[in-house]
């Protein structure tokens, strides 16, 4: 393999400990079984297969291939690519945990080290429950809280929150492009339908041609970046409100 290739794998490789899709890639390996890998962690075989589509297309080679035909009807077989991906995460993990024993409290701060992302609000939340929108849905319904005690609601696929492991009382990190977030006044109007609101006092307002970007400090720390139609009425250091649709949070591990 030559070097362009190894570097397109590491893109592929998050925290091996909260990772699943490896995990997926590893039972892949050991069992040469999609069904299987997917029974042994927990998911759909849909969700399997996602994870193996996911992290093909991240790192930009073949990681699994189907075999066809044999007295077992098929399977899978898993690439000289997948092996070395696999072989990367391990030692990755293994410096990781090297690095952070160093360090007290190590693990605490090295959670906001490891993603990149144009999305610049990201706010560590607990989820709260999982549910479905309907029967048989395939869409979920993720109620999280912030650190400040507010509520906020996530839609994503069953599949992606199999691959996550959502449960009650799990740490995630929420994140959501300023551009898809308003910034209005604190009033009574509910909810819409599939809309999330984030109270907050402005902390800083920079003034655009036709709108404005508004940082909101948030009950219980962090901050949360948006847009309001310019003049933006309110004055640093009131409350105001963020609203965005339940679409537009990304629900992740650090």
């Amino acid at each position: 393999m030559n070097a362009e290739d190894s570097g397109n794998l590491t893109q592929a490789l998050g925290d091996p400990a909260s990772d699943r899709r490896l995990e997926v890639l590893r039972l892949v390996g050991q069992s040469g079984s999609i069904s299987q890998a997917a029974r042994e962690v927990g998911i759909s075989y849909k969700a399997a297969w996602q994870a193996i589509d996911t992290l093909t297309n991240l790192s930009g080679v073949a990681l699994v291939d189907r075999t066809v035909g044999g007295s077992g009807g098929g399977g899978a077989r898993i690439t000289a690519q997948g092996q070395e991906l696999l072989g990367l995460a391990d030692a990755l993990a293994v410096a990781r945990r090297q690095v952070l024993s160093r360090y007290g409290g190590g693990a605490a701060l090295a959670g906001s080290l490891g993603l990149r992302t144009s999305m610049r609000n990201q706010l560590p939340c607990t989820v709260l429950r999982c549910e479905a929108l309907a029967p048989d849905d395939p869409m979920a319904t993720v109620t999280l809280q912030t650190p400040g005690g507010a509520w906020l609601q996530s839609s994503i696929t069953w599949e992606s929150a199999d691959l996550l492991g959502l449960v009650p009382g799990l740490a995630v990190l929420v994140l959501c492009k300023a551009t898809a977030v308003r910034i209005g006044t604190i009033d009574t109007t509910p909810c819409a339908p599939g809309e999330c609101q984030l109270p907050g006092r402005v902390n800083r307002v920079t003034c655009g041609h036709s709108r404005d970007e508004v940082v909101l400090a948030l009950d219980g720390g962090g901050h949360w970046v948006g847009f309001a139609t310019h003049p933006f009425a309110v004055e640093v250091g009131q409350r105001a409100m963020a609203r965005m649709a339940a679409s537009a949070l990304v629900v992740g591990l650090e």
